[in-house]
């Protein structure tokens, strides 16, 4: 699994004109799922995003995690994280897991992150034609793949 994190004012996705979710301060996370991933590799995830301290103390440190900060997180499947670009100039999408693996992950890893933050969290619709509008604060965005743990 990869997700870019992207700690934000706000944030907020639209499906066919209808605004289907919105947040203040928080992340909004582009998560992309491969036919190998697991719900170990979300659950890895969901501990490194809940406690990531990004936000900024008293002394504007960024030492607070989104649980201190109250902070809300919208999550959009984005199956192009997994594009390859080694030959041509058009990406193969390959590793892309297919609906029948993404999906449930996805709604795994949704509701994980719900659990660790403690309400729920906004999400896209997988697989629609979505608008992401969001204001990135700092700006702070942060990759992590769960095939390269660091």
């Amino acid at each position: 699994m990869r997700v870019v994190i992207q700690r934000v004012s706000h944030a907020s996705v639209t499906i066919e004109g209808v605004c289907k979710s919105a947040i203040k301060e928080g992340f909004m996370i582009l998560v992309g799922i491969e036919e190998a991933d697991t719900q170990e590799d979300a659950d890895w995830l969901c501990k490194k995003i809940i406690g990531l301290r990004v936000f900024d103390d008293e002394n504007g440190v960024m030492n607070k995690s989104i649980l201190e900060v109250g902070g809300n997180i919208l999550v959009i499947s984005q199956f192009t994280l997994h594009a390859s670009t080694k030959k041509g100039n058009r990406p193969s999408y390959i590793r892309a897991a297919k609906h029948d693996v993404a999906i449930p992950l996805y709604n795994y890893f949704c509701q994980e992150l719900s659990i660790g933050l403690g309400k729920e969290v906004g999400t896209g619709e997988f697989g629609a034609d979505m608008k992401v509008e969001l204001l990135n604060n700092g700006p702070v965005t942060i990759c992590m793949d769960t095939k390269n743990k660091e």
